[in-house]
């Protein structure tokens, strides 16, 4: 079987894709990369390639996604198939990066769990019954990586590149996927990702915003099994 990488979201670790990993490590080899140790979107995509096999699976969230982008430009051919959830495939705006810039500040600073709590993670997910474990996971996740990892992802977000010329030249099997209620990376975007991609399907999970692997992980993980079945 074709292993799968995973790509984990901003300042997250392989327990955002943990229902994932438990639904197909029995059938298929399964890998989680964090994006640690790069400032750029280039760097970490490299990193991610001399650390996984010849030719793999690849499904990314949000950041996640961004460098899976980044993984296809440099190295399509190692890749069978690509699944881009809650994700973006155009530059930064200059007004978010001047945010980035006020959060990186305040990161050093040593308010980085300030950060993650008031700015970030309430725009992440939908109201519902996970709210608060979930939530209480992504400031574990957050803390546990620390202010120079936010820095530096914030860093690679803010000077990616745009991606729509990649995405129309991967011909292989694609899942565009977002959680319905997702702000932060809205419907629009992932209309543009599927039409971008030749050879794309489009999924829309109800009742998750930012975080559908952790907010709806059986809707997420079947439409996972169907694009690694097609």
């Amino acid at each position: 079987m074709t292993p799968i990488v995973f790509l984990p979201g901003m300042m997250c670790d392989a327990r955002l894709f943990g229902p994932q990993i438990n639904a197909f490590s029995g059938q298929y080899p399964v890998m989680c990369h964090p994006l640690v140790g790069h400032d750029t979107v280039e760097g970490l995509a490299a990193q991610i390639l001399a650390a996984s096999p010849e030719r793999f699976s690849l499904a990314g969230l949000s950041m996640g996604g961004i460098v899976a982008m980044e993984i296809l430009r440099l190295a399509p051919e190692r890749v069978e198939r690509v699944a881009l959830l809650d994700t973006n495939p155009l530059a930064e705006k200059d007004d978010v990066k001047l945010g980035r810039t006020l959060q990186i500040e305040a990161a050093k600073a040593g308010e980085l769990r300030r950060v993650m709590r008031d700015e970030m993670k309430p725009n992440y997910l939908t109201d519902g019954p996970n709210l608060g474990a979930i939530l209480d996971l992504c400031m574990a996740m957050a803390t546990d990586l620390g202010p120079n990892v936010f820095v530096d992802q914030s860093n690679a977000l803010a000077s990616r590149p745009d991606q729509t010329e990649t995405l129309k030249s991967f011909n292989g099997p694609a899942l565009v996927l977002m959680g319905e209620d997702d702000v932060l990376c809205p419907l629009d975007r992932h209309t543009l990702i599927h039409d971008l991609l030749p050879n794309s399907q489009i999924e829309i999970i109800k009742e998750a915003g930012h975080l559908p692997t952790l907010e709806q992980p059986e809707q997420t993980n079947a439409a996972l099994r169907h694009w690694l079945e097609s």
